[in-house]
């Protein structure tokens, strides 16, 4: 029967020997008879198989015409003989890293063997890490804030008394790709013998919290030093000779800030474009990673110095200065951290973490803004506010400058894009529990939210997931 010629292993290499002889009108004209025929005798031989009821014949009929005009439709569009199968299929693996990065070969130590990635869907053969959305999740943190102890007081929410706990069941799914989540035994294999640091202001503080947390269900992080306010603080995995550090660098420029905890200013912020901050330039060579950020300092009021001279100022209207903006400000300070970068011809892994968003919603900080969210956002439902899309356009714009000169001179500068996982995130915040128990005297108390830091244990900690593929798979 002409089904059994079909599925004849000698009858098809003939015919597929016949089908590659054939020019391209030739192969479209024979392609289309061939799916008539194939159609019409499909459906007789279908009636007559239904009414004996043989089903597995059914299901293997089907699977060998489905094959086989797959077969000849694929090598048609393809143009090539049956031996491209194996570098289509190696065209579907990731290529690149999912986010703007610049690789180098020859920095072998810091570029992991690639075992841990994920395999993409879309045709191009790469993913995007920081575009998907926020899907449930049925496992359990992994930690809590009784076994972690380094978590800080004000980003403790489930010790002051957040009565709601759904916001720790989500775990973010970058579209078209796999993000598995973080592995801190394989990461701490991969960090023996080495240095991380973490460069910025208190949301970098809030990330070294969650990843301590994260790695010490490993091993427990020893501190083994701290500046006199605890802003400066490092910690070190025995077992693996890693040491993790936090400094404190709200500007990455040197400033004199005059500003408590809570954030009240005695002063306005006195602010030098030109010159870096030596808490983190005088202990750059030594790391082998550090992620660098930035961002929500710049928005304060501040005097702005170059050569030790009063260039103007950023919302300063009691003073007879120029304004200048905060925008002026950070693009500087971007240009001149990213050119320091660059030129020192340093070998560690950088990355540069993006500005991430607050959520306050009918007012500010001190102006009765709150975030009452009790679950994730769906895409386009929040928008960054005119102050973040101004931060982050300038650090998308000089990171691209940056990453082409350092192509050149061979520097692993890679950026973290936080920003649009973390948009979608308005359930994540300390909000009013910020304080302990805020509310156990009076539950209509007037209390001051936080919608910009995060709870711990809460959404912060996926950014680790994407530092884990950046890193094993960068």
């Amino acid at each position: 029967m002409r089904r059994a010629e079909i599925g004849d292993g000698k009858n098809r290499k003939e015919l597929e020997k016949v089908y590659f002889s054939l020019n391209e009108s030739e192969k479209e004209l024979r392609i289309r008879e061939m799916a008539r025929k194939m159609v019409y005798d499909w459906k007789s031989w279908w009636r007559a198989l239904h009414k004996n009821n043989y089903f597995v014949i059914k299901l293997g009929v089907s699977v060998l015409l489905v094959g086989l005009a797959f077969r000849l439709l694929y090598n048609r569009s393809s143009d090539l003989s049956p031996v491209a199968d194996a570098p289509f299929l190696e065209n579907t693996r990731i290529s690149a890293p999912p986010v703007v990065s610049v690789d180098f070969q020859e920095n072998a130590d810091q570029n992991p063997t690639k075992e841990y990635g994920t395999e993409p869907s879309d045709s191009e053969g790469k993913c995007n890490l920081s575009n998907g959305d926020w899907v449930p999740y049925e496992g359990e943190p992994f930690y809590t804030n009784v076994s972690c102890s380094i978590i800080e007081d004000h980003q403790n929410c489930m010790k002051n008394g957040r009565p709601d706990t759904d916001y720790l069941y989500w775990r973010w799914n970058p579209h078209g790709c796999e993000l598995p989540r973080f592995e801190p035994p394989r990461f701490l294999d991969l960090m023996r013998n080495k240095s991380w640091a973490f460069i910025g202001d208190s949301i970098s503080r809030n990330h070294v919290q969650s990843f301590l947390c994260v790695l010490s269900t490993v091993e427990k992080a020893i501190e083994v030093y701290h500046d006199e306010n605890y802003k400066s603080r490092r910690w070190f995995f025995p077992s693996y000779n890693f040491t993790v550090s936090v400094i404190w660098s709200p500007f990455l420029a040197q400033a004199a800030i005059f500003e408590d905890i809570n954030g009240v200013s005695t002063s306005e912020i006195e602010l030098h474009l030109d010159k870096l901050d030596k808490n983190w330039t005088e202990l750059y060579k030594s790391l082998d990673y550090m992620i660098i950020a930035a961002g929500k300092w710049f928005i304060k009021t501040a005097i702005y110095y170059e050569e030790n001279t009063i260039l103007g100022c950023h919302y300063c209207p009691k003073r007879n200065l120029t304004e200048l903006g905060f925008n002026f400000a950070y693009r500087k300070v971007m240009r001149n951290v990213f050119d320091y970068i660059i030129s020192s011809n340093h070998k560690g892994m950088i990355f540069y973490r993006t500005t991430t968003p607050d959520h306050f919603e009918g007012g500010e900080w001190f102006r009765g803004g709150a975030c009452k969210r009790k679950e994730p956002a769906k895409e386009g439902e929040f928008e960054l506010n005119e102050l973040n899309k101004i931060l982050r356009d300038i650090e998308l714009e000089e990171f691209e400058k940056a990453s082409a000169k350092a192509s050149q001179e061979s520097v692993n500068l890679k950026l973290l894009d936080v920003t649009p996982l973390s948009l979608l995130r308005p359930d994540g915040h300390p909000g009013p529990y910020r304080f302990f128990q805020p509310f156990a005297k009076d539950k209509n108390a007037t209390i001051i939210n936080d919608c910009l830091h995060w709870c711990l244990p809460g959404p912060i900690d996926s950014w680790n997931d994407l530092l884990m593929e950046m890193v094993a798979n960068g």
